[in-house]
């Protein structure tokens, strides 16, 4: 076997190249699917991360092991040897890059979580840290072919002045994004209200502009980074995304306004009950308000656990607390005034009450 394999060291070299081949797709197939299936059982992230990095590099890995070593196991010319030395490296390099970039975008989705639940990261945040490793992959790229990258680093630094200059709408736009990104105040699924108006779901922060989702019909609304940044923005998901619905009642002066408090409390109850589908950290109340012209009025506080819920929960609570009124016999007047009129003696034309004109 020794002798045939140094007469015809091909074989040898085609069978290091194939078992390198087959010990990648051995390696994918089993010890990364297996990690992969523990990493599911676990409560963190982190390890499935680590595990999605490095899908399908184990057979590009093991292809270029298997390569290098069927080099090395007979004579070949230096030259030779050193190009594909290099060339394999630099696919490594490259290997390691788009690991690095999975990895940090991985990361970026993790560190935007809040709270238990995943949002969608920014656009922005994924790809500058992303071109920012790729830059780094780049430039071990060219020292690993011997090019010099110093004077690339340095028309680069020319050039991004003339860019500058001339983008400078752009980079206003880019470096605002940054600015509202680190600042955590506005986040991916964010409901805002902004002093122009507009109002909506944040559906990603890009270089340029912020997209917001407008409800309930859904159109799409983009707004200039800058804008965003100097505009006067509410932000009705923080510090949490419950709020309290405002739901203003009025009921005749006749009622029994311990009843009437029991009622609209049952029937809030109720509605939370089923619309919702979880228990609110929040209880709702009636506060009497004020002594209306016809009735006396109250305000119904409903806690909703998500902005979107408050317009079903006020639908079917007016719907349910009408018909349990009615049921009750407890009024819900109408706008009513009562004139009082004077009455005046007949008096002469031109002639007022107190005398001729």
């Amino acid at each position: 076997m020794i002798d045939f394999l140094s007469d015809t060291p091909w074989v040898l070299q085609v069978g290091l190249i194939v078992g390198g081949l087959l010990l990648g797709i051995l390696t994918e197939l089993i010890l990364v699917r297996t990690f992969h299936t523990l990493a599911k059982r676990t409560k963190s992230k982190w390890d499935d991360l680590l595990v999605e990095g490095i899908r399908r590099m184990p057979i590009l890995w093991g292809t270029a092991a298997g390569l290098w070593g069927a080099m090395l196991v007979r004579d070949v010319d230096p030259y030779v040897l050193m190009l594909l030395g290099k060339v394999l490296t630099v696919v490594i390099i490259a290997s390691l890059t788009l690991v690095a970039m999975r990895w940090a975008s991985g990361a970026v989705d993790q560190f935007t979580s809040r709270g238990g639940v995943r949002v969608t990261s920014t656009t922005l945040v994924n790809n500058l840290v992303k071109l920012l490793i790729f830059i780094l992959g780049l430039f071990l790229i060219l020292q690993n072919l011997d090019i010099e990258i110093t004077p690339l680093i340095t028309a680069l630094g020319i050039g991004g002045l003339a860019v500058a200059l001339a983008l400078q709408d752009t980079l206003a736009n880019l470096f605002a994004g940054i600015s509202i990104i680190l600042s955590r105040q506005i986040r991916p699924n964010d409901y805002l209200q902004l002093s122009g108006g507009e109002e909506g779901f944040v559906t990603d922060i890009k270089a340029r502009n912020t997209t917001i989702r407008t409800f309930p019909s859904r159109n799409l609304v983009v707004i200039p980074n800058s804008l965003l940044a100097s505009s006067i923005v509410t932000n009705l998901s923080l510090p949490k995304a419950s709020l309290w619905i405002t739901v203003r009642v009025g009921v005749s002066y006749d009622s029994d306004l311990e009843e009437v408090e029991r009622v609209a409390i049952d029937v809030a109850e109720q509605i939370l009950a089923t619309m919702t589908g979880e228990t609110p950290d929040e209880s709702p109340h009636v506060r009497y308000r004020a002594f209306g012209d016809s009735s006396i009025d109250f305000d119904v506080l409903l806690p909703a656990n998500k902005f979107a819920d408050q317009f079903v929960i006020r639908h079917e609570f007016i719907k349910r607390l009408h018909a349990r009124f009615n049921e009750e016999g407890i009024e819900i007047p109408f706008p009513i005034r009562t004139l009082v009129m004077s009455k005046r003696e007949n008096t002469p034309a031109g002639d007022t009450p107190n005398g001729p004109l």
